[in-house]
């Protein structure tokens, strides 16, 4: 099946434009087909190398690397050790990432727990306050 580039960007709810710089900025993995007219047509395999940049990215992967991956690919095979290398060295990163988001995490949830039993013993004084209030005198 192929796709516009209007269709290519709805399925990977990228623009038309971030698709026209992946193919410009060497990040697909061989040139995108053209129809008769000239207007680009995109494959399936287009797609799911599309979803993988941007999985890449979305992980803070840098451009320079994921362009480095892609040429990896497009050589073809016998550079696996590379292409692992350079996908362990980034999972490496985002793990650092995460413990430092996790670790953020902590403090923020901390925070709440002081505000959340502060605002908590408040309401619990103020009811006890007013159920003194209320109750009547012998």
């Amino acid at each position: 099946m192929s796709y516009s580039i209007a269709e290519a960007a709805a399925a990977t709810d990228l623009t038309p434009d971030t698709l026209r710089y992946y193919e410009r900025d060497g990040l697909m993995l061989a040139p995108v087909s053209r129809s008769a007219t000239g207007h680009r047509r995109y494959s399936d395999g287009d797609l799911t190398w599309i979803q993988l940049l941007t999985c890449l990215r979305g992980t803070g992967m840098p451009i320079r690397d994921v362009r480095q991956y892609a040429e990896l690919v497009r050589a073809g095979a016998g550079n696996e050790q590379a292409r692992l290398d350079l996908l362990r060295a980034h999972r490496a990163h985002v793990l650092a990432q995460l413990a430092e988001v996790q670790e953020h995490l902590g403090a923020i949830d901390r925070k709440i727990g002081i505000y959340t039993d502060k605002i908590e013993a408040d309401t619990i004084g103020t009811d006890r306050g007013l159920d003194l209030e209320r109750t009547p005198t012998a």
